[in-house]
């Protein structure tokens, strides 16, 4: 049975929560790390939690920014597994080798970002000089039993390691590695303000490479795609050609099938709910009010019922979708 974004929200299987808007990461993609100032705090995800309990929330994501720069980060996730809730970080993984063990005991999966293969590579997307410190916290996290997953972000700086990555990150013990493109449609996504650069996709010299460096992993690596090792398979890579040829004004954006917001809401630092990670909720829409409450206010009823009929121009060039059957 289908959604209906029209009705009330009575349950929301997935939240995510952005633990701090600040970063220990510089990427060149985001500017949480410019601006970011405020965090989550623990009383605060304790008032969420009869909300969670009435929507019948199953599993949190906890994100930011980057997560575990917040102090009260272990004490949130505790609380949250108390609850009987399967508890999931996604993180640069800059901290990741000195909190392995008690990560171990309360995510059941951790997901990081890891957007080059060498050190050099790793340092001029994100910023800083960690690519060691991250493969040994990955590595940590491994040892410590969690069920550790990678995202890379292509772009024009990485792209051409894209074998590497499937390589590296197998060496490293995770379970998968997924890929996504680089999102430079939306200058608001990822605290960015104004004037943001889109010098970060593929140019129009390089899409025809892209598109054999697929074909040669599809070729090479059949068993990492078959076995789900890499998460997306060949067409779902194609669709980020797509969306960089788009970028290019060359081809359509490849369509998007997505219902994210039926299913899941996304709460910041300063306790505002979203529908998703690229469109922001109403500003009056805070989860202190009770996060039921927040997600059936008529201006959020009205949001998602735009979003469903394709009438937010961020939908049309996101990056990311994700679509569940409802009950």
């Amino acid at each position: 049975m289908p959604c209906h974004p029209e009705s009330p929200l009575r349950r929301l299987p997935l939240v995510t929560l952005l633990l701090s808007e600040r970063c220990n990461s510089r990427c060149i993609t985001c500017d949480y790390w410019r601006h970011g100032r405020a965090d989550l705090d623990l009383a605060s995800v304790r008032e969420l939690l009869p909300s969670l309990r009435r929507l019948g929330t199953a599993t949190v994501v906890l994100s930011g920014g980057e997560p575990l720069v917040n102090r009260e980060w272990a004490d949130i996730a505790s609380l949250l597994a108390a609850e009987g809730l399967e508890v999931w970080l996604l993180t640069s993984g800059l901290s990741l080798a000195k909190h392995a063990r008690r990560a171990g005991q309360l995510f059941r999966s951790i997901t990081v970002s890891l957007d080059g293969t060498d050190p050099a590579t790793y340092a001029a997307i994100r910023g800083v000089d960690a690519f060691d410190v991250v493969c040994n916290g990955i590595r940590a996290a491994v040892d410590a039993g969690v069920r550790v997953t990678v995202r890379v972000t292509l772009q024009r700086a990485n792209f051409r390691q894209l074998a590497s990555f499937v390589d590296l990150t197998r060496g490293l013990g995770t379970r998968q590695v997924s890929f996504l493109a680089v999102d430079v449609a939306n200058p608001h996504a990822f605290a960015r303000h104004e004037g943001f650069g889109s010098d970060l996709a593929l140019r129009p010299a390089e899409l025809e490479e892209f598109a054999r460096l697929i074909c040669a992993l599809e070729r090479d690596r059949n068993e990492a795609f078959s076995s789900g090792f890499i998460a997306e398979n060949p067409h779902k890579l194609r669709r980020i050609l797509q969306y960089f040829s788009a970028v290019c004004g060359l081809d359509p954006y490849p369509p998007v099938r997505c219902n994210a917001p039926e299913f899941s809401a996304v709460i910041d630092p300063r306790g505002r709910v979203s529908p998703c990670f690229f469109i922001a909720g109403p500003s009056e829409a805070l989860a202190r009010d009770g996060l039921d409450e927040a997600l059936n206010r008529g201006d959020m009823v009205a949001l998602r019922t735009t979003i469903r009929a394709g009438e937010r121009p961020e939908c049309k060039t996101c990056v990311c979708s994700m679509w569940r059957e409802c009950a």
